[in-house]
């Protein structure tokens, strides 16, 4: 190269490194190249997710990951459990919240309130017991198995999820909760609703002194789950589609 081409080259490299870096920190890490600053091109979609995450306490400052079909993301709670993220994802996603010695589950098939305590626990527990595996494997699968996919994003089969474990929780353990929708509404750790179901629960014994599901609870719903498995009607493996129905009900 000539000192001519030199002085003209170096410049233009320069720039061009910088706008990469720029497109990089926009893309919360990951590199994407085009126009539409890393959505549309690649197929991943803008996703606003918050919620809270409890076990009749707030689980601050806890480590909260977001493991979607295509993507992932993390952040940390606030002192009050609450969480929220924006970032590049293709749905559903998974949630995980780590404090200590509690790790809990829930999971996303829109954007927007996500909450996390031992009730989501229990609907992923009831939801891989409908799909004829286990929650580990539900959870570390999920980028792979298309059935799996079309399952946790599909809003009729979580809610009747929901639904399943408010009412086998209630018929077992004899308790009223006050709130059945307990994925998505907001609450504040310390007041009615949720967080008050949390602890009569927890006072039933449904979930044990750190915060997670009591095995007995776990068991009720991974046999309702069984008791009521998905319908294929495709292959399920990874790219080939399918779909899956529910038999529904609950024990």
């Amino acid at each position: 190269m000539n000192t001519h081409h030199a002085r003209f080259v170096r410049p233009v490299l320069a720039a061009l490194c910088v706008a990469s870096l720029a497109t990089l920190v926009a893309c919360g890490g990951s590199f994407c190249v085009g126009f539409d600053n890393c959505g549309g091109g690649n197929g991943l979609q803008n996703v606003a997710l918050s919620g809270t995450a409890a076990t009749g306490k707030a689980l601050a400052s806890a480590a909260v990951s977001f493991s979607c079909a295509r993507s992932s993301g993390a952040t940390l709670s606030d002192g009050g459990g609450h969480y929220s993220i924006t970032f590049n994802a293709t749905l559903p996603c998974i949630l995980t919240v780590t404090s200590g010695g509690t790790t809990l589950h829930s999971l996303a098939f829109a954007g927007g309130t996500f909450n996390t305590t031992p009730e989501t626990e229990l609907m992923l527990v009831y939801l891989a017991s409908q799909l004829g595996t286990s929650e580990a494997s539900l959870i570390a699968d999920l980028p792979n198995n298309s059935q799996f996919q079309q399952v946790l994003v599909n809003q009729t089969d979580v809610l009747a999820a929901q639904s399943a474990v408010v009412t086998n929780l209630q018929q077992h353990y004899a308790v009223t909760l006050t709130a059945p929708a307990f994925l998505s509404t907001p609450f504040i750790v310390g007041q009615a609703g949720v967080d008050s179901d949390l602890g009569a629960l927890a006072t039933a014994g449904a979930i044990d002194t750190n915060g997670m599901p009591d095995p007995a609870a776990v068991s009720l719903l991974s046999a309702a789950g069984l008791a009521h498995p998905f319908t294929t009607t495709a292959k399920t493996s990874a790219g080939t589609g399918g779909t899956a129905n529910a038999t529904g009900g609950t024990m």
